[in-house]
C-alpha cells in the first residue's frame, strides 16, 4: 500500500479527525508537523486552497480539506471498513454527522483547551514540544503562548454568543449520546464517518480535563473505547 504524508498541526481537531480516518483504513503515512507561524512545511497546494492544514500527499497528489481527505480515503482505499454505507439514509446520517462535527464539536473544543489559563499553559506546552520551532520560538510559545491561546478561546465563545465552553461542549457530547441511543455507532450498527469525525476530533483533547467528561459517560466512553479498539487494530506500524 502506498504510504501518505500527513501535514499536521497537533492540536488540530481537523487533523486528528485525518489521523483516526488513516489509522482505521490500514493506511502506512508520516507526520510532518507544521509551524503555524510560517506553515513553510505544507507542499505546493492548489491555487484555490488556503494554507491551513490538514493536508495529505498521497499517490502523487496534495488533498487539503479533512472532509475531502476522509471521503477521498474512502474512495481510494476499500480497506476493511468502509466509512459511507451503501444505505441512502445512514449515509445522509453520517455525512451530516460529519458534517456537524466541524461546524459544532470542532468550534466547541478549544475553548476548553485553551479556556482557562491551566488549559492554555498546557496547549502552549504541546504546542512547543511538537512544532518545528527553533528554540527561541520554542520559549516564546511557552512563554507567551497562554496569553495568545486564551485570548482566542475568549473570541471563539464571543462570536458563537457563549460564554461557558465546558458547558458548550458538555451540549455537544450529549448530542452525541442521542446519536448513539442503544447502537454500537453514532448512525448505526456499524462504524460510518460520523463515528471518524467525532472520535478523531475528541481525541484532540485527551491530554486536558476536558476529557473526563468523555470518560465519564459510561455509554460515550464505551463507544470511544469501541471505536479506539478498530483503530489499533487496523493501524499500520508508524512511520514517523
Amino acid at each position: 500500500m502506498d504510504s501518505v504524508t500527513l501535514y499536521q498541526f497537533e492540536l488540530c481537531p481537523f487533523c486528528h479527525k485525518v489521523k483516526a480516518g488513516l489509522e482505521l483504513k490500514g493506511i502506512p503515512f508520516s507526520k510532518v508537523e507544521v509551524n503555524p507561524m510560517g506553515k513553510k512545511e505544507l507542499p505546493n497546494l492548489p491555487t484555490d486552497s488556503p494554507r491551513k492544514v490538514p493536508v495529505i500527499e498521497a499517490n502523487g497528489e496534495v488533498i487539503p480539506d479533512s472532509t475531502t481527505i476522509l471521503n477521498y480515503l474512502d474512495e481510494r482505499y476499500e480497506g476493511a471498513l468502509r466509512f459511507l454505507p451503501e444505505d441512502p439514509e445512514l449515509r445522509a446520517k453520517a455525512v451530516a454527522i460529519e458534517q456537524w462535527v466541524d461546524d459544532v464539536l470542532v468550534m466547541a473544543l478549544p475553548t476548553v483547551i485553551y479556556g482557562t489559563w491551566r488549559e492554555a499553559l498546557t496547549a502552549a506546552q504541546v504546542t512547543a514540544r511538537t512544532s518545528n520551532f527553533g528554540f527561541f520560538q520554542n520559549m516564546s510559545v511557552r512563554a507567551g503562548g497562554p496569553l495568545i491561546m486564551h485570548q482566542i478561546a475568549k473570541r471563539i465563545l464571543k462570536k458563537n454568543d457563549r460564554t461557558d465552553g465546558h458547558q458548550w461542549v458538555g451540549e455537544a457530547l450529549d448530542r452525541v449520546e442521542e446519536w448513539l441511543g442503544d447502537e454500537a455507532f453514532v448512525a448505526g450498527p456499524a462504524l460510518t464517518l460520523g463515528d471518524v469525525a467525532i472520535h478523531g476530533a475528541l481525541s484532540c483533547v485527551r491530554d486536558f480535563p476536558i476529557f473526563e467528561k468523555v470518560t465519564s459517560r459510561p455509554r460515550l466512553s464505551s463507544w470511544f473505547r469501541r471505536v479506539q479498539d478498530l483503530r489499533d487494530e487496523h493501524a499500520a506500524p508508524a512511520r514517523g
